[in-house]
């Protein structure tokens, strides 16, 4: 079990630069500045008996100190800033809105562990968390345990990973990015005497677990050319990290590993996982310098995810199945006992242990339920939810024989709340609601419709919108989607959105397949052969709300990042009349060339996701629709395009190499703009205040698009 301080996600969102056209807010029109233009190398790549030319192959560069790339990477930010630059009002205001939507003062709900109890506090200005605990006796002060702008001062990028404290509440290890590449460095620090270890451990996952001894440490070291979380190393507090032993290293490429402590404490668990394979290897907590034992060998397509409590393992499984239910068993040896059997409409997603209860997390229909079981099977309920469509997540319940479920729930309408369940009693109690000032979510209606997509699939999509400036057939619509590795992008509230919503757009999450908010099912008709569903999905749904009046013809917009990036490259190759902008967020669209290139981080893992392109049939289908190979001389919308340098999951030049296509082949005036963060990574700027920036630039990018077809 972990300290829920972060956690890190393989593919996720970034947010960037915007740009908007001189004459648009009433600005004197001058000459707008030229665009930049890359050269030309051509640089032939041969697989599968074709030889493909890629004129742009030359921005790449694994180093990152290219100064020919460097140099055209920033004239393309100078671009962006000089065409946004008479609409740094608007960004402004949009920023100043967000912010003041934020209480300036935070602080998350208190757990307990161990005979402490736990918080992150935020102060007024301040970019990064204070962690604090407090003893478990009267009057027990709050003692800081790290102060993480402290830790981030003069750095252009922070992020702090994890935070784990010894099971003897002496050791403190905290895992640190601080380029955003997720590359993560292990500080130890003795927390009475607040001495850090003069060691750091480098190239880590940022995934650690103390064993039950206080002094051993383990964690997980990164592949120096893939970046892949492949060793688990064994540390022992006050000794040279050059000492630390290898306790298991994965050498398939296709896996990843990471680390865990059951319930029970008795265990840290190495989970190895691919995208649809996945095993486990246990440590004795109590012994740490035994040998890993193998829990289930892996098996082709065949899933466990495994805990440990009340002397016996708990798997969350599709051995049985393509979905997942639930099982147990007293010993590593022996056969999984059936607890929940798997269902057709029906999905175990996750499951929490208790002294007398189990909680499971289910998913029916694209929405989650919560459902608490007795050990004798006697007694079973639902915890309840108020809107016809929301999200819902288990929470840190590091303390089994608490009788008291902490959970998460949001929904559009809804700001994020914190509840905690009596198990026992079947009552809920609001331990935090998200501040959101100056905000009323009454004035704010959600609904989630059904649309035929071309095959007759039914694709749900969640809507929100401010019901005081909707207007049917006549409002702008932005549409968003994701679909890919099983991931459900659930309708929760953002206090970011509202900007948009005040200002009559309507927003549309498309649950398109190759997500799984409708099941396993679901992801697997969205991946792989069945890929172009993912595209269709997005643009069928589009022009059916366009039908039933939730856009406007030529006022319609759309975004999404990273896989979702690959979705909105896709989208506007074969539909690119459909949108009047568009903005992907670091987007994969050189799936071709990367998926062949297995020296690149994530490549061979994908090969579950997307295929392998060195299989002609794979390269057929990747060929057809990989946005880069599929650029050609035609209209497209505008376009805000964004990168970070230091990306580790979508490699910079993917998006820098797909602009530049674009600027040479694109008809017509829309703007195309790039802008790359050259000091983040995947996940765009660090610090909560810094990265409303990114949601300000899009904001205003999307606005002004709009603004201008309105004159």
């Amino acid at each position: 079990m972990k300290h829920p301080f972060l956690s890190v996600r393989r593919r996720w969102r970034t947010a960037a630069y915007a740009a908007i056209s001189l004459s648009l807010l009433g600005q004197v029109a001058r000459a707008e500045p030229l665009a930049p233009s890359a050269e030309i190398i051509p640089h032939p790549l041969t697989a599968q008996g074709e030889t493909r030319v890629d004129d742009y192959y030359w921005l790449r560069d694994d180093s990152r100190q290219n100064k020919k790339m460097l140099n055209y990477l920033k004239a393309e930010n100078r671009y962006t800033e000089q065409m946004m630059q008479p609409y740094k009002k608007l960004r402004d205001t949009l920023y100043q809105e967000m912010l003041g939507r934020m209480s300036p003062e935070d602080r998350s709900v208190p757990y307990q562990l161990n005979g402490y109890r736990y918080q992150e506090s935020y102060a007024a200005g301040k970019n990064f968390a204070l962690y604090q605990r407090q003893a478990l006796t009267a009057d027990a002060p709050w003692q800081t345990l790290l102060d993480a702008n402290q830790r981030a001062m003069g750095q252009d990028y922070y992020r702090l990973a994890g935070l784990e404290i010894s099971q003897d509440n002496r050791q403190m290890a905290i895992a640190e990015d601080l380029q955003g590449r997720r590359q993560y460095r292990i500080s130890l620090q003795d927390i009475d005497s607040g001495k850090w270890s003069p060691e750091v451990i480098e190239n880590t996952s940022g995934d650690m677990a103390w064993a039950n001894d206080g002094k051993t440490l383990f964690y997980i070291r990164n592949h120096p050319q893939t970046l892949l979380p492949y060793q688990v190393y064994r540390h022992q507090s006050g000794t040279p990290v050059a000492d630390d032993k290898l306790v298991y290293q994965e050498n398939d490429g296709g896996f990843y590993l990471s680390l865990g402590r059951s319930s029970s404490r008795d265990y840290v668990i190495i989970s190895i996982s691919g995208n649809t394979t996945s095993e486990a290897r246990l440590i004795d907590a109590n012994q740490p310098l035994s040998t890993p034992v193998l829990f289930a060998a892996r098996k082709n397509g065949l899933e466990y995810y495994l805990d440990h409590y009340r002397g016996e393992f708990y798997l969350r499984s599709n051995h049985q199945s393509p979905h997942f239910g639930l099982y147990h068993t007293a010993a590593v040896d022996k056969p999984w006992q059936t607890l929940i059997a798997p269902q057709e409409k029906s999905e175990v997603e996750g499951f929490t242990l208790f002294r007398d209860w189990l909680v499971v997390k289910e998913r029916g229909e694209g929405l989650v339920q919560l459902r608490q079981i007795s050990w004798d099977g006697k007694t079973q309920r639902s915890i309840p939810f108020d809107d016809a469509s929301y999200m819902a997540w288990l929470g840190y319940n590091p303390d089994p024989d608490n009788p008291q479920l902490r959970y998460g729930y949001s929904a559009m309408t809804t700001p994020t709340r914190t509840y905690q369940w009596d198990l026992n009693k079947g009552e809920r109690t609001l331990l935090k609601q998200q501040e959101v000032k100056g905000v009323d979510p009454s004035q704010y209606h959600s609904e989630r419709v059904w649309i035929n997509a071309r095959d007759g699939v039914k694709v749900p999509v969640s809507l929100v919108y401010n019901k005081a400036m909707f207007k049917p057939g006549h409002s702008p619509l932005l549409v968003y989607g994701y679909g890919a590795y099983g991931m459900s992008m659930d309708p929760a509230f953002s206090a970011n959105r509202i900007s948009l919503l005040d200002r009559g757009f309507v927003y549309a999450l498309i649950h398109v397949r190759g997500g799984g908010e409708l099941g396993q099912n679901w992801y697997q008709q969205g991946k792989l052969t069945h890929k172009p569903n993912t595209f269709n999905d997005f643009i069928d749904a589009t022009q059916a709300l366009i039908q039933q009046g939730y856009g406007q013809p030529g006022r319609i917009y759309a975004m999404g990042g990273s896989a979702g990036g690959l979705l909105m490259g896709a989208v506007i190759n074969q539909a690119p009349q459909l949108y009047n902008a568009v903005v992907a967020q670091v987007p994969f669209v050189d799936v071709l060339t990367t998926m062949l290139d297995d020296s690149i981080p994530l490549t061979v893992g994908e090969y579950e996701e997307w295929g392998n392109p060195n299989q002609a049939q794979a390269y057929a289908l990747m060929k057809s629709y990989s946005p880069y190979d599929n650029v050609r001389k035609q209209a497209y919308p505008n376009l805000l395009v964004t990168s970070g340098l230091y990306d580790s999951q979508v490699q910079y030049w993917e998006p820098a190499k797909w602009v530049a296509k674009l600027r040479r082949f694109k008809q017509g005036d829309s703007l195309l703009l790039l802008a790359t963060d050259m000091t983040a990574g995947h996940g765009g700027k660090s610090g909560r205040l810094t990265r409303l920036e990114n949601n300000a630039l899009e904001y205003s990018f999307i606005m002004a698009m709009d603004q201008k077809t309105q004159k």
